[in-house]
């Protein structure tokens, strides 16, 4: 479980439960049920966090392109960021970037 949260971490946002599972010498039937036992959640819904938090940031860092985003980070298409990001945060991403902006611009005003 510990290899899967770390291979998530470090790029592996876009792959599938049969190439994490090859990545830490597990079967995949084996590692989805240990990863639910251990964290309390499947893979795939750890996997989205983590998307969506990376979506987050480059939205708040100012990357304008959804449809590049969905690809970098291994979504079907920009409709289904759309949806996984509104799942996760309760509002589109479009929704979201103005108020990502503003935090963003306020955290660096108060930097010295």
């Amino acid at each position: 479980v510990a290899g899967v949260q770390e291979a998530l971490s470090n790029g592996y946002l876009s792959s599938d439960l049969a190439e994490l599972a090859r990545l830490v010498g597990s079967s995949p039937h084996h590692l989805s049920r240990a990863f639910r036992r251990v964290t309390g959640r499947t893979i795939s819904a750890y996997r989205n966090e983590l998307r969506v938090r990376s979506v987050l940031g480059d939205l708040a860092a100012g990357e304008a392109d959804l449809a590049q985003l969905a690809s970098r980070y291994g979504f079907a298409d920009h409709a289904h960021l759309t949806r996984t990001v509104r799942r996760y945060a309760a509002s589109p991403p479009s929704a979201l970037r103005p108020e990502l902006s503003k935090n963003v611009q306020a955290t660096e005003v108060a930097q010295p």
